[in-house]
């Protein structure tokens, strides 16, 4: 995946018969409309911390942002999507094709990837659009467009004749009628849904939408070997501010049994699972008698008050692993956000590995979970 990222970097600019081909190498990430400038901040000090130059190029509102880069094939290996907060998505460009015409795009876009992805095989087509206002009015040509471009993609010998989980996947992302992106992904870096959002259905039993926070979280921020081994059955866990149970009843559907604190009621049927012990008391001052595997926390409460909290449940012991939300500021999100994480980290006294996401079913927040680092 790195030596063809690399040749597509360095592959020269040809000329279309259709279109403008922008010559851009860099990573286009997607993110929640309106925090383009949070996700920006965060490629530009990463990039910088890594060693790689680059800057970011991106309109407020648009649901994405490009951020170029000479070195991007280096870049995507030292930013792992996993490990960035305000990216859903992060894709490796090819290319940024212009003033396409609507007789024909799909010419434009198969001489793009004859200049600079000769030979390269994909396993997958996804063709998409940003999250926002301005792309969801182009749902309906990525669908139509999609179903003439795979049969041609295969036709070209760009496209396998089956999906193939072990090849990078093909986007094509419209910003607009005659404006797209051409990138790729690697399948094991990188989100496996399209537009980088899950599409969760919320259960009927389910105490609150809150509820698909948590079930996201766990499917976003941690892997299938993670889910499998640090979510079983008769483990012990807490839910600071309970009420109304969404996030407990989530893991009671995991099998754990759970300490629901919160002065505020619970549904009945969620203390009904027989997993649940709901305890009226202050989620901020309430600790537990012995050590449990997870705590889990969405109380409304100042960031870094939040951040301290969850430090002082991992210094005392009290926790091997949390998920947690953390309430944004209006301004500065992404200062908060290192502040926040670094608070976290150093108040632990221990050794913590921290994920945070601003997940689709969140909002002016982020998403965090951290883990004891094994000492063997």
């Amino acid at each position: 995946m790195a030596k063809w990222a690399a040749g597509v970097i360095d592959a020269a600019v040809a000329g279309l018969s259709v279109g403008i081909l922008m010559s851009t190498a860099g990573l286009l990430c997607y993110c929640r409309a309106g925090f383009e400038p949070e996700l920006a901040a965060e490629l530009t000090a990463r990039a910088a911390d890594t060693g790689n130059a680059g800057h970011a190029r991106t309109e407020r509102d648009s649901g994405h942002v490009l951020f170029v880069a000479g070195e991007a094939a280096a870049l995507s290996h030292a930013l792992p999507w996993r490990d960035l907060v305000f990216a859903r998505q992060k894709l490796l460009l090819i290319a940024e094709l212009r003033a396409l015409a609507t007789q024909d795009r799909i010419t434009p876009m198969l001489e793009a990837l004859a200049t600079h992805a000769p030979g390269v095989r994909f396993g997958e087509l996804v063709v998409e659009h940003p999250d926002s206002d301005a792309g969801k009015p182009l749902s309906g040509l990525a669908r139509a467009f999609g179903n003439a471009l795979r049969p041609a993609l295969r036709k070209n010998g760009n496209l396998g004749a089956r999906d193939d989980a072990a090849l990078p996947r093909l986007h094509v992302c419209f910003v607009a009628g005659d404006h797209a992106f051409i990138a790729s992904s690697d399948p094991d870096d990188s989100a496996p849904w399209p537009l980088g959002i899950p599409r969760l259905r919320l259960h009927k039993d389910a105490p609150s939408r809150s509820a698909l926070k948590l079930e996201e979280a766990l499917l976003t921020l941690l892997d299938g070997d993670e889910r499998q081994r640090l979510l079983r059955p008769g483990m012990r866990a807490a839910d600071l501010g309970a009420a109304p149970g969404g996030w407990t009843w989530i893991l009671a559907r995991h099998g754990l049994h759970v300490s629901a604190i919160d002065n505020g009621p619970l549904r009945q049927h969620v203390i009904d699972t027989g997993l649940v012990e709901h305890l009226r008391a202050d989620g901020f001052q309430w600790q537990p008698r012995q050590p449990l595997d997870w705590m889990v926390c969405d109380m409304v409460e100042q960031p870094r008050r939040v951040a301290e909290r969850m430090a002082t449940w991992f210094r005392e012991g009290w926790c091997r692993h949390a998920v947690f939300n953390l309430k944004l500021p209006m301004k500065k999100r992404w200062d908060e956000t290192q502040l926040c994480l670094a608070l976290l980290q150093q108040g632990a006294a221990m050794p913590l590995h921290i994920r945070a996401k601003q997940l689709y079913h969140d909002r002016e927040e982020i998403t965090v979970f951290a883990t004891v680092l094994s000492r063997s």
